[in-house]
Formats: structure tokens, sequence, C-alpha cells
């Protein structure tokens, strides 16, 4: 594997804070379980160097603000081999500059290392407040037999240029619209994302019955 999983990339302006009310990550929790019950989130000493892997954010108000602006809650790095979160285990993201290669952000944990990731879907269209990114083996190596759209194989996750790959994607109506792609150079990793956790969640299940259902034939 040519990068390693788990290791913030980006020049990262943090401040610890005070943890979000627990109201606020009650449905991120939640589906974050459903990940990591599917094996979507998780740590195994086998795979990524035993690097936890996975992470889930959903955007928070005010949503008409600039799109290096909008916040969003997403889990803190290295918290794949956590069978449940709590408000301390997440980050609050206030910007994202990914030109730059820099985030701002705050709250009782650092976050994910593929926050950058996020915040270049995020940054696409006001009306996404879900980002799922999950580790699937059995999806990604069927990506391309399921026509899912791609990132370059070069292009390493948490960087600059996985945020510009992500806008280029994003900017086909038709990707927008199936809300899915499988990160070409970062090894089994996905990105689902929607206007809703279950628009999020309901995309990879999908695809991952058909990827199943290939793997059979």
């Amino acid at each position: 594997m040519a990068n390693q999983e788990g290791v913030i990339k980006f020049r990262l302006d943090y401040t610890p804070t005070a943890a979000l009310p627990a109201v606020e990550v009650r449905q991120l929790n939640a589906w974050r379980q459903v990940m990591k019950l599917l094996g979507f989130i998780g740590q195994d000493p086998a795979r990524y160097g035993g690097y936890g892997f996975g992470n889930i954010s959903c955007r928070i108000k005010p949503f008409a603000a600039p799109p290096e602006q909008r916040r969003f809650i997403i889990s803190g790095t290295q918290t794949g081999h956590l069978p449940a979160l709590g408000p301390e285990h997440y980050a609050l993201v206030t910007a994202c500059y990914p030109s730059e290669n820099r985030l701002v952000a705050g709250g009782p944990a650092k976050p994910s290392a593929e926050s950058l990731t996020h915040g270049a879907v995020y940054a696409v269209d006001p009306a996404l407040r879900w980002v799922i990114h999950v580790h699937s083996p059995q999806l990604w190596q069927q990506a391309e037999a399921l026509k899912l759209p791609l990132t370059r194989p070069e292009v390493p996750y948490g960087s600059p240029e996985m945020a510009a790959e992500v806008a280029r994607l994003l900017d086909e109506p038709e990707v927008r619209q199936l809300g899915l792609f499988s990160m070409g150079g970062h090894e089994d990793g996905l990105v689902a994302f929607g206007q809703t956790a279950e628009a999020a969640g309901t995309i990879l299940l999908t695809y991952l019955a058909r990827a199943l259902e290939l793997t059979q034939q």
C-alpha cells in the first residue's frame, strides 16, 4: 500500500475545546455504528499497517456559508477501533482550505486524516450534508466492473490533489446524483455522500450487494 492509513497530512490549525452536546452527534453515532458492524469502519492489525480506517461526518449550520467555511462534525482521527463513540471522539471543522493544504478545527479530538476530502465534497454543493468514508475490499475491487467513478490511482488520500480530484468528479451531475466514488489510489477506500445519512448509507449497501453478486459469478 502506497499510503499510510490514518496519518494526517494537512496543516491542522487545531484548538482543543469542549465536546459538542450529545444530541448533536446522536445520528452520527448511529450511522457510524452501522458502518462498524458492516466492517466499513474499524481497525485490524492485518490491514493498513494496523491503523484505524473509515470515518463519518455531517454538516451543521449555517448551511449557506461560503464553500471553504462549511462547518462539519467529523469522527476523530484513529477512533476506528472503538465499538462506539461519544461526544469526546468528534471534532468540529470550521474551515477547510484544500489549495493551502490547511484545515481549521476544534473539539476534544483532532479530526480524521480524511477531513480534506470531506470538506471538498461539501464545498461542491451546499445541499450535501453527509459524507461516509469506508473501506471495503469487496466493493473496491469491483469498482470498475460496477462502473463507479474513480479518483486517479496516483493521487494520495488526505491531500490537496485528492480534494481536487473530488471536485473534478463531483463536477459531473451524474456523480453527484449517484453519491458514491472509489478512491483509485487508496486501498479499499470509497466515499459515499448525500443530502441525508440514509442516502449515503443506502448507496453503500446497494453497491456492496452488487459487488458481492459479481464475486459469485
